[in-house]
């Protein structure tokens, strides 16, 4: 019995320090021990404190088949593996085999380390330093994990000439095929009972299946969704199509790494090579220096945007021709040969703007532009995926509700659970924590606005001795107050951007009186517990871009069948987001904080009480003087 598991004399308690039974944890375990005995569909709105990764992790180590478990991010994927599946195993003595599964980007491939080593592709000083660190790092590796690679970060320089795409892989053609660690990782999942991945695997992963190669995700008979807020926009994600200019300089380096180790003779391919990157570098040009996103199809009323993809087109089939002479000159130009090709397909799709049921937007960053299709609705085909599969499915996350209703998330993914269930956390919100919503603050748009939040972060910054996030909607509005801030106070600050999240995070926490700025990757899936953070300040209500494309589109999608649009999709998704950046401030029954939203739409207008009706019940005050005497109390 699972009851059991969780009772004062069960194996929890008597193996895990500090653990008491809860109610509410205990009725959604027993709900997900049904829905994995049944294969049927089960939605869970766990609060946070709940425990809410034991409650399905227990059924699923009791369970008598096999158990995918998806997270919303890496972090949470690696904690979840690496930390409660092991302290469960133990303390449940499970017998079951365990699996840790990435996407490809994450794992070393030693073919292009090697290849790249041995004719380094860039004068670059900082590529150079850390393909000698993976280098080394190759040399010591079991896993090919490159999270543990000391001092590369996410986002390090070296990772495209060191990781695989779908697109670069050679499979089982790869001289290194037998020791690749992609492979080894599948396999491994393949023979384990629990598999943990997240959302952008599982669904990456789905979209290949489509096409009957190359899945890393063996399948299972029950499937668990941690954090499953953010399911219904990945899965858009995936089930349309991205081109991107980034997998064309790829492909390009990939070549001229070729060219330079084995063809070095074949003068007229360098030179088609330097005339195509011309011609992608123009084409990002056409779009202006900084990043922006927008309507693509009113993109291709320009013809000066029009002729330079006809360029790129043009340049991309010289190149094809030019590879068809290289063939037997090299056995290594046969895969980007047919990545050549099928990027010309998918180049010339993206004149086809024809298709209803979907959004076509692009966006640009600094060196590269992509073109999205996107459906606007996911959840027919999610819906066929499941019955497929016949499988369980389990759903889960401190924020799927909206105005205490599960309607929202169940019509995005198509579901008709079987049990749907809200479970309160147990922490006391009304002594634990207050609310306030400052009175005489400016409009959100007004110009004085960043002044008006700089000089209340002051006070509480002052009352809480630093301790605070302060998190943002937009990043100008993150640098205006870091600005305004930084020569005020005495405490650090730490801006996101400075350094990777993770140092970030890390700093904050061993400083102890520090100051967070941070935009929407900060709103979610970060852990501070204890006295390091007791005010959480929120800039504005997160509604997304009004100009932003995909919303756009489903907002218009939403009226011709009918619906508000506001209500039925800026709504829901802002209280969403909003209930995750709450979410920040308590994190266990000891932790006490204040939570400050400087928006006056959350009192002025109707649907502010669909906000505060998703918070949890916190008291409430206006007065900013109470907000501070809070903290001093607490500190």
């Amino acid at each position: 019995m699972i009851k059991e598991l969780f009772s004062a004399t069960g194996p929890l308690a008597l193996s895990l320090d500090g653990y008491t039974p809860r109610q509410p944890q205990i009725d959604m375990a027993v709900a997900v021990s049904d829905a994995l005995k049944n294969r049927s569909q089960l939605v869970v709105e766990a609060g946070t404190g709940t425990g809410k990764t034991y409650a399905y992790l227990a059924p699923a180590l009791k369970s008598k088949g096999k158990t995918i478990i998806s997270t919303g991010t890496k972090a949470l994927q690696e904690q979840l593996y690496h930390r409660d599946l092991p302290q469960l195993v133990k303390a449940l003595s499970a017998s079951k085999k365990t699996a840790l599964l990435k996407g490809r980007s994450n794992y070393l491939c030693t073919y292009r380390l090697n290849q790249h080593v041995a004719h380094v592709p860039t004068d670059d000083s900082d590529v150079m330093h850390q393909l000698a660190m993976v280098a080394k790092f190759a040399s010591e590796t079991r896993t090919g994990d490159l999270a543990d690679c000391i001092g590369i970060e996410e986002d390090a320089k070296v990772l495209p000439y060191v990781s695989s795409t779908a697109d670069n892989c050679l499979g089982k053609e790869c001289p290194d095929f037998q020791d690749c660690y992609i492979r080894k990782a599948r396999l491994t999942a393949m023979d384990a009972d629990i598999v943990v991945v997240n959302h952008h695997l599982f669904f990456a992963d789905m979209a290949v299946k489509d096409t009957g190669f190359a899945e890393l995700i063996p399948t299972a008979d029950a499937y668990i969704f941690d954090e499953a807020h953010q399911l219904s926009e990945i899965a858009s994600d995936y089930f349309g199509e991205s081109i991107s200019t980034k997998k064309l300089v790829d492909l390009i380096n990939d070549l001229r790494a070729i060219y330079r180790s084995d063809i070095p003779d074949m003068l007229q391919l360098g030179k088609t090579l330097n005339k195509l990157e011309t011609s992608v570098a123009d084409l990002r040009l056409q779009f202006g220096l900084d990043g922006s996103r927008g309507d693509w199809r009113q993109m291709l009323a320009n013809k000066d945007i029009c002729a330079a993809l006809h360029r790129v087109i043009s340049d991309l089939d010289f190149l094809y021709q030019v590879l068809k002479h290289c063939l037997d000159r090299s056995d290594k130009i046969e895969h980007p040969f047919e990545r050549t090709l099928a990027f010309k397909g998918q180049l010339e799709r993206v004149f086809d703007i024809s298709q209803t049921g979907n959004s076509y937007w692009y966006e640009t960053t600094r060196r590269y532009l992509t073109v999205h299709i996107t459906p606007l609705n996911v959840s027919v085909k999610f819906a066929k995926m499941m019955a497929d599969t016949g499988a369980g499915f389990v759903f889960t996350s401190a924020t799927l509700s909206v105005d205490n209703e599960l309607t929202h998330f169940n019509a995005s993914l198509g579901l008709k659970p079987a049990q749907s269930m809200m479970v309160d956390s147990p922490f006391d919100y009304y002594k634990q924590a207050l609310l306030c919503l400052p009175r005489y603050l400016p409009e959100t748009h007004a110009v004085n606005m960043p002044h008006a939040i700089v000089k209340l972060t002051l006070d509480l910054i002052k009352a809480a001795k630093g301790r605070c996030f302060v998190l943002f909607t937009s990043y100008r509005m993150m640098h205006l107050v870091a600005e305004g801030l930084s020569t005020q106070i005495d405490y650090p600050i730490y801006m996101q951007g400075q350094m990777s999240k993770r140092i970030i995070l890390e700093k904050f926490t061993r400083h102890g009186n520090a100051v967070l700025l941070g935009t929407a990757s900060f709103w979610e899936g970060v852990d501070v517990r204890g006295s390091t953070l007791s005010c959480v300040i929120i800039d504005k209500l997160p509604f997304a871009a009004p100009d932003d494309p995909l919303l756009q589109a489903k907002m218009q999608d939403a009226q011709l069948q009918g619906h508000d649009p506001f209500a039925y999709i800026q709504l829901p998704q802002a209280v969403i987001a909003l209930k995750q950046g709450v979410g920040r401030l308590i994190r266990d029954n000891k932790d006490k904080g204040v939570l400050v939203i400087c928006d006056n739409r959350l009192v002025t207008r109707q649907y502010g009480q669909v906000f505060l009706k998703s918070l949890p019940p916190m008291r409430r005050t206006r007065s900013l003087e109470a907000a501070s005497e809070f903290l001093e109390q607490i500190n």
